[in-house]
């Protein structure tokens, strides 16, 4: 940045921009830092006067020039990061780029996309999509893919971009690195669908894709650590979408699940509290031995949250089969409940407050 700006704007020291000029006596201004260490040494004459200076040298904040610079550098950065971009995108789409030259390219574009919605719709508009989408192919470098993928997940985070990457024919890409990826691919992978479904739209579209919710759920069955909690979390946001839970209980969904919840991850508590809004998750979920006393003991000993999404899938549970509705069962919960109802969570106090009703109608 220091050499598009003016040379005014620099220290005659350091020959960098002042971030913290001052003025000295003889009318002269220096970046504050590179002065004071002019000072220290013992020297006791302006750099470029050579005239004395004053005992003790007096260094005055020069607040109209910082004005002028910091003005200066943000008016500037954005023509100066949009031509960098476009340089940018011509080395990754270049036939004649290296492997090394495209990984390094989606490495800059990335940092020049943080903060800058701005850029980020101007590059999904460039065409640069289709490019970065036949690297996200690319499963034999997963280097490459793993850049690409990461662009991807920066694009979404424009609205506007979420319903054009999916236009641009993004989530069979998505879908074949969730699939075929390295782990950290996959996780990724996950990942960008949980920005893309943000989008209600999106919600749709990906989960009628072929194979698009088998996938995240074969990744919750078999994945570690990160990618099991972003699929996870991709299955959440998908299956706010009423056809999307049908789909995910038609994939197995539902016993990978409770298994998960089990194991204490919050979001798959949340995503069995979704399955259980539609009649074939209810129905999966009954011919599951322990899934009462897996919800109960996260009424115990859960986050807040949990306890919130274990409520709402005993409420939904309830209702549909005689045998979930033991007079042990009904006198724990109803117990649990009860102390539920002084909870500070208001959403828990109602959640509560109906189980309760609804099991006092079942005694």
């Amino acid at each position: 940045m220091a050499a598009q700006l003016p040379d005014d704007f620099k220290c005659p020291i350091s020959l960098e921009v002042m971030s913290d000029p001052v003025i000295l006596s003889s009318g002269h201004s220096f970046d504050r830092s590179s002065i004071q260490r002019w000072l220290d040494t013992g020297h006791r004459t302006c750099p470029i006067t050579k005239l004395p200076l004053p005992e003790p040298p007096f260094l005055i904040p020069n607040h109209a020039l910082r004005s002028l610079i910091s003005n200066y550098s943000r008016l500037s950065q954005p023509a100066a990061a949009a031509a960098e971009s476009q340089a940018l995108v011509s080395s990754l789409t270049s036939p004649a780029s290296s492997l090394s030259t495209k990984i390094e390219s989606l490495c800059q574009l990335n940092k020049l996309m943080r903060g800058n919605s701005g850029l980020r719709r101007r590059l999904t508009e460039s065409g640069v999509v289709s490019a970065v989408l036949g690297c996200v192919d690319s499963e034999h470098h997963p280097s490459l893919q793993l850049k690409a993928l990461s662009f991807l997940l920066s694009l979404s985070l424009d609205d506007d971009s979420k319903v054009g990457l999916v236009a641009e024919g993004a989530i069979g890409p998505i879908i074949a690195a969730l699939v075929g990826g390295s782990p950290d691919c996959r996780a990724v992978a996950a990942t960008l669908l949980t920005s893309l479904a943000v989008v209600e739209v999106n919600k749709a579209t990906i989960g009628s894709y072929p194979g698009a919710i088998r996938a995240l759920v074969f990744l919750l069955r078999d994945g570690k650590g990160r990618e099991r909690k972003e699929a996870a979390t991709a299955l959440w946001a998908m299956c706010s979408f009423p056809d999307n839970r049908r789909r995910a209980v038609d994939s197995g969904a539902v016993p990978i699940v409770i298994r998960i919840a089990d194991m204490g991850l919050e979001r798959a508590v949340g995503l069995l509290g979704l399955l259980a809004k539609c009649r074939e998750g209810r129905q999966e979920m009954v011919k599951c031995d322990g899934v009462v006393e897996i919800l109960v003991a996260i009424l115990k000993k859960g986050s807040s949250r949990s306890v919130q999404y274990a409520l709402s899938t005993l409420n939904s549970l309830w209702s549909c089969s005689d045998r979930l509705c033991s007079e042990a069962t009904i006198q724990e919960v109803l117990e649990i409940c009860k102390g539920l109802l002084e909870d500070d969570n208001e959403k828990i106090r109602r959640s509560a407050s109906a189980l309760i009703q609804a099991l006092k109608r079942e005694q």
